[in-house]
C-alpha cells in the first residue's frame, strides 16, 4: 500500500478558494473536500434552486473522482450540508440518482448556519481506490 500523500486537481472542478486542495489520496482512499455549486466554467453558482445546486455540487463530486480513476460507486462516506433541512428531499433525490448502486455510503446530513458563498448545500467524501 502506498502511503504517500498526494493531491488531486482536475479543470473540471472549481479550483479551491483557499488554502486546501480538491481532493488528497492517503495510502488507498481518496478524500475529497466539500464541493459548492459553482460551475468550474464561469467560475459562478448554477442558477436554480436546491435541485440544480445538487447537481451541480454532485457533478463537481463526480469529476474528481473521474480525475482519480474512479466513480461514485467507491464513495464510502458522504458528508452532506445544507442551508435549511427542509431542502432535505429534493436534495435526497438528486443524490439517489448518483448513487445508484447495491453499496451506497454511509452518511450524514446537517443543516448548518451558513455555508461558504451563501450556497444552499455542500458535500463532501470519501472514496475508497484499493481494488
Amino acid at each position: 500500500m502506498d502511503s504517500t500523500l498526494h493531491k488531486v486537481e482536475t479543470e473540471d472542478a472549481p479550483k479551491a478558494i483557499g488554502p486546501y486542495s480538491q481532493a488528497v489520496v492517503a495510502g488507498e482512499y481518496l478524500f475529497v473536500s466539500g464541493q459548492l455549486p459553482i460551475d468550474p466554467a464561469t467560475g459562478k453558482f448554477v442558477e436554480g434552486g436546491i435541485k440544480e445546486q445538487t447537481v451541480q455540487v454532485l457533478d463537481n463530486l463526480g469529476a474528481i473522482l473521474e480525475a482519480s480513476d474512479i466513480g461514485f460507486d467507491r464513495v464510502v462516506r458522504a458528508e452532506v450540508y445544507l442551508k435549511d433541512m427542509n431542502d432535505f428531499g429534493a436534495m435526497n433525490e438528486v443524490y439517489a440518482s448518483r448513487f445508484t448502486h447495491d453499496i451506497k455510503p454511509a452518511r450524514q446530513a446537517m443543516q448548518v448556519a451558513k455555508l461558504p458563498l451563501d450556497a444552499m448545500v455542500e458535500i463532501s467524501c470519501i472514496a475508497y481506490l484499493g481494488k
